[in-house]
């Protein structure tokens, strides 16, 4: 296997301490048409505001085509073609109705010892992102980096590499354009109970302020896993995931804050509904 794309250094870091975690209330509800349509509903309930979205996908060979509407009255489509032309290589094209200006082409490719991702937006002066990691499973160094046409400037550059084995993956990364370095580490401590222990921390340069979090998550039986996690200022967050059937999942995540006890904690509810 390779070293995938420049999105997954340190993603399983990422997952662990940041993934399912909710402070909001939300239902989703998927159902196939007889012509192998699949169709997600969900509503997220924010506070005293209420959004809505429905999604259709269907697929047939390598073609993938994904249309989504929200209560704010947007429609996003999505094609992915995979395997175009030679194998690894997949394409994407996407555009957001009424924006005129969202049209969007990826490609990406994935090799033995490199991942490559680049997208060119469908405008007169678009923005443009090449992203590219080079190595192997254990090993792996990349690069982000997006430039602006109309104004002639990078709006982004962020490096990262990351070393994997076994039981341990480790990855560093170098972002908001130099200002931001962030250390993270996974480590499956026991893979028949879903064990894991994670940590990051991100120094900004220019406040000098370190953000570090620390989380862990373990399987109580096969189908109920638990979380929590923890960081320097003092925010403590659990969740309890169940998988009630398959692919359907009930999850109730908490939060409180350690530094102002007497601030009322933050419940979210999920609950996915799959056939």
């Amino acid at each position: 296997m390779g070293p995938g794309l420049y999105s997954e250094i340190g993603k399983k870091a990422r997952d662990l301490l940041y993934r399912d975690y909710l402070t909001d209330q939300k239902f989703t509800v998927t159902t196939y048409t007889s012509t192998g349509v699949a169709i997600t509903a969900s509503g997220t309930k924010k506070q005293d505001f209420i959004f809505g979205e429905i999604q259709s996908q269907l697929k047939k060979k390598n073609i993938t085509v994904d249309v989504k509407a929200n209560s704010e009255s947007n429609l996003l489509t999505t094609v992915t073609v995979d395997e175009l032309a030679t194998p690894g290589l997949k394409t994407i094209f996407s555009f957001v109705v009424p924006d005129q200006r969202s049209g969007k082409v990826e490609l990406q490719y994935l090799h033995d010892y490199a991942g490559v991702n680049t997208s060119i937006g469908l405008t007169a002066n678009p923005i443009v992102n090449i992203s590219g990691v080079f190595g192997t499973k254990a090993f792996a160094v990349g690069a982000d980096v997006s430039f602006d046409t109309a104004s002639g400037n990078f709006t982004k550059y962020n490096a990262g590499l990351s070393v994997t084995n076994a039981d341990l993956i480790a990855a560093l990364t170098l972002n908001n354009k130099g200002d931001s370095l962030s250390g993270s580490y996974y480590h499956l401590v026991s893979p028949l109970s879903s064990t894991a222990v994670g940590a990051e921390v991100i120094h900004s340069f220019s406040s000098n302020e370190n953000t570090l979090t620390f989380g862990m998550q373990h399987a109580l039986d096969p189908l109920t896993t638990v979380k929590a996690r923890f960081n320097n200022y003092g925010k403590a967050t659990a969740l309890i995931q169940h998988e009630w059937r398959p692919k359907s999942f009930l999850t109730i995540s908490g939060e409180v804050d350690t530094k102002a006890i007497e601030k009322s904690s933050k419940v979210g509810l999920s609950l996915v509904l799959k056939p």
